[in-house]
């Protein structure tokens, strides 16, 4: 149903959802199950753009931390304002609101949970479904153009000149990462229109670009239970384990996306360099026992077969380059100044960093409107009744796992609660 064929009144729609992503569409739906008119305006031609390649398209729609309060501990310090909205809609309810519409889901690494059939489209044909069945009115290649206060409504006019009238609105219109599926901060102007301080946006979650040349040979190589040291300068700063992916520039990974905020602020003010351990249950003696043995058991072999039986095969290659090593060296011409070297390289393979990806390879922005300015209890505006802000355009801070859609599913539940 077009807006064009609706007759308009002042209060038309009891609730205009601005936005139709994860947290757009879970408000609208929500909104509808309680009987409200509701109007869901997207600017791209389809719904859920950004949600079909979340994931890498798998769709990561939760993390498995079912008490709220260890939920909340991967928000920082946004967690005191949560809680209010967790106490209404956690982890729990996303995974039972899923259940009963037929989606199971399978644990991954750290709690990660994926739709079983791996793909971001069951979720996506679920909300279309939900949609549907509860009657809200979606409108496509809408894009608004302002957003207004008008007495006791609110006035959404489109650019190509159609106004949409209603008694509430919510904005969930998205932030600045991924700017190619149409989320391109335009919700923040009005929101300040609106009375908001918005706080500008980064990217806090976005592959990292690597001044060494041999990384973009290693495009694809997936490193799997590594521990990694961060360093600014020769200073060490810390240590984290988990899962490192090499791209064409530098390095990717919930491991690395996790740190590129962090990394993005060191590299204002300090070289960057992230060494890699590829044997971390080792240590620096049994590592060397190690490579004896190997070489002693293998001492006719080329050291360029024999060390992959160590280390894994895609890197041999690079480390022997490294190490100074010919290939084709018998591992029994190796010597124990080589064997030193190739232990150090092993513990700690430098990569030097210097810059992150932008906002097209970004997976989260940071920046928004600030959670003081936002009663949790109903997702609606302090300082402007009637209007709801839900999901990205929230100033919280959230790590690579699933806590980014949990943020959509709670905040756009809640404000489809209370709208």
């Amino acid at each position: 149903m077009s807006i064009s064929a609706v007759k308009k009144t002042p209060y038309e729609w009891d609730v205009l959802v601005i936005g139709g992503g994860p947290a757009g569409m879970m408000a609208a739906a929500t909104a509808a199950t309680r009987g409200k008119s509701v109007l869901l305006l997207e600017k791209n031609p389809s719904l859920g753009k950004k949600l079909l390649i979340t994931g890498g398209g798998r769709c990561n729609v939760t993390n498995n931390k079912t008490a709220v309060r260890h939920m909340l501990g991967q928000y920082g310090t946004a967690a005191k304002f949560l809680f209010s909205a967790f106490a209404q809609h956690a982890v729990p309810d996303t995974i039972a609101w899923f259940a009963a519409r037929g989606v199971a889901f399978v644990e991954e690494n750290d709690g990660r949970l994926f739709p079983a059939t791996h793909t971001a489209q069951t979720i996506f044909a679920t909300l279309q479904q939900e949609l549907k069945q509860t009657g809200v009115t979606v409108r496509t290649r809408a894009k608004v153009a302002r957003v207004a206060k008008d007495g006791a409504s609110f006035t959404v006019a489109l650019e190509s000149g159609e106004v949409c009238q209603g008694k509430t609105c919510v904005v969930a219109s998205g932030g600045t990462s991924r700017p190619e599926t149409g989320s391109t901060g335009d919700g923040f102007s009005w929101l300040e229109t609106l009375g908001h301080q918005v706080i500008p946006n980064q990217y806090t979650l976005v592959p990292l670009i690597s001044s060494d040349g041999w990384v973009s040979a290693l495009s694809g190589v997936t490193l799997t239970d590594v521990r990694l040291t961060l360093y600014t300068d020769t200073k060490k700063q810390s240590v984290h384990t988990g899962k490192v992916l090499f791209t064409h520039v530098g390095l990717s990974g919930p491991t690395i996306l996790n740190l590129s905020k962090t990394v993005g602020d060191m590299l204002q003010h300090s070289e960057v360099t992230i060494k890699v351990n590829l044997l971390p249950l080792l240590d620096a003696g049994a590592l060397k026992q190690s490579l004896r043995t190997l070489f002693t058991a293998t001492s006719n072999k080329m050291i360029k077969n024999a060390l992959s039986d160590l280390v894994p095969s895609a890197l041999v290659t690079t480390i022997l380059s490294l190490a100074a090593i010919p290939a084709d060296t018998p591992c029994h011409s190796v010597g124990t100044a080589q064997r030193t070297q190739l232990a150090q390289l092993i513990a700690a393979l430098p990569i030097h960093i210097s810059g992150l990806q932008g906002a097209d390879k970004a997976i989260v922005s940071s920046g928004g409107v600030q959670p003081e300015e936002i009663n949790f209890k109903t997702m609606e505006s302090r300082l402007t009744p009637g209007l709801f802000v839900v999901g990205d355009m929230l100033d919280i801070n959230r790590p690579s796992g699933g806590y980014s859609l949990q943020l959509c599913w709670t905040t756009g539940m809640v404000a489809g609660t209370h709208v």
